[in-house]
């Protein structure tokens, strides 16, 4: 199954750029665009980021705005990061998990990179498990057992958030719906 090997061969190999070779200019719209094509894996055009969206993240707050129109190396941190996690988590998540993450850290570069060695870790391990299956000859089972592990990491995954945001509420530290947290501007 040619289309099997294609997608270990990417889960192994394919990932968002190194901080340091993120663009270090200031990119328009339909250039981010197409960047972030090559920052995360996709197999179908249904999947991409499009304007809109990126218009909504800044809207909601998960997104600094624009600069005059133009994207900086954190737009594409973010974006990266985003276009990642909304596949298993609402944006309100997201929202906190910045929250949470840019605190401890001096600089969204620095965010950036420990999300990078995660997803690496993530989509290596899933390449490994994905070897027993190689051969196709039971798609189904392949596809339920990949199911399951999505279901249990997501239910794991949603438990800490939960935690998280208790903690955050006895804390008596605001979890804002759309990202107003003052962790994030000063790291524009």
């Amino acid at each position: 199954m040619d289309d099997l090997k294609q997608l270990m061969e990417q889960l192994r190999s394919q990932r968002p750029v190194p901080w340091d070779q993120l663009p270090d200019f200031a990119l328009y719209m339909d250039q981010v665009l197409s960047y972030m094509d090559r920052q995360v894996i996709r197999f179908d055009e249904d999947d991409g980021l499009t304007a809109a969206m990126v218009n909504n993240y800044t809207k909601n707050g998960l997104l600094p705005r624009a600069v005059g129109k133009k994207y900086s190396r954190d737009h594409l941190a973010y974006l990266t990061a985003i276009c990642v996690l909304k596949r298993v988590m609402s944006a309100r998540d997201i929202d906190l998990l910045f929250q949470e993450e840019l605190v401890g850290r001096s600089s969204v570069a620095e965010g950036y990179e420990a999300f990078r060695d995660s997803l690496d870790n993530a989509l290596a391990m899933t390449a490994d498990e994905m070897a027993s299956y190689a051969d196709g000859a039971d798609l189904a089972d392949a596809a339920i057992h990949f199911a399951l592990m999505s279901y249990a990491a997501g239910v794991a995954s949603s438990r800490y958030v939960t935690l998280l945001r208790q903690r955050k509420e006895a804390a008596g530290e605001a979890t804002h719906p759309h990202g107003k947290d003052k962790s994030k501007k000063e790291l524009k």
